[in-house]
């Protein structure tokens, strides 16, 4: 009788996956969205209007570096 873990990979050695940075971006930009729209709704306007800008920005950046990618993966 063979154990119930026979042919499996321990969770230990499974290798990890790290995220791509154009995801991780495009979380933080949706990240500092929500605090703006938070912090607009209870009234802080400084916090939310910073809080857009970086949100901004950062798409921006993650949309510069999705394209990049886009393009650069379709040459490959």
């Amino acid at each position: 009788m063979r154990p119930a873990h026979a042919g499996r990979i321990p969770f230990q050695t499974r290798p990890f996956i790290q995220p791509s940075p154009v995801s991780s971006m495009l979380t933080y930009a949706i990240l500092f969205l929500v605090i703006a729209i938070v912090a607009g709704i209870l009234g802080f306007g400084g916090i939310a209007g910073t809080a857009a800008m970086v949100a901004k920005v950062l798409f921006v950046i993650f949309l510069v570096l999705f394209l990049a990618a886009f393009i650069r993966g379709r040459r490959v």
